[in-house]
């Protein structure tokens, strides 16, 4: 019975300074990899958007080949060019951005014409999904955005 006393007192474990170092560490490595994570997914959320706008372009270019120059909204996109089905509606959510556009029909001696935005669902603080909002139009060759908190316009910097 000593002999087993012996062995039980000689035994070393953790004492409470060294869980509380441990457990402090633990706690900062989360810290730090949350908000790398949320940067990532905006970043992420960010890149699909501009290249959903440029998907959206390309698009709206075979269906006003298909039907005398007049552009479609996103109903008419999907229905005749295959645009994905997430997109019905007047302001379709995709990726934590919200998409709206405008079609003009064509009138007189000015034709037809379309302008897009894509602006993130939640724009600051820790649950947003993206800081740039994004615009094209018809008469662009590209992709126009602003890290300011507003929709993006044709006067912004290209991408």
């Amino acid at each position: 019975m000593t002999n087993l006393r012996q062995r039980f007192k000689d035994q070393r474990g953790f004492n409470l300074i060294e869980l509380m170092i441990v457990i402090a560490i633990i706690g900062l490595l989360i810290g730090v990899g949350s908000f790398a994570w949320s940067s990532m997914i905006k970043s992420g959320n960010e890149a699909t958007a501009a290249q959903t706008l440029d998907k959206i372009r390309t698009f709206q270019t075979q269906y006003a080949a298909k039907n005398r120059g007049k552009f479609g909204s996103f109903d008419e996109l999907i229905r005749t060019v295959g645009l994905d089905e997430k997109f019905a509606g007047d302001a379709p959510v995709s990726n934590g951005y919200i998409f709206t556009m405008v079609v003009e029909e064509p009138s007189g001696n000015k034709p037809s014409s379309y302008k897009i935005n894509a602006d993130p669902q939640v724009s600051e603080g820790v649950q947003a999904t993206g800081s740039r909002h994004f615009y094209t139009d018809s008469s662009l060759g590209t992709i126009k955005a602003t890290e300011e908190n507003r929709p993006a316009k044709p006067e912004d910097p290209s991408i």
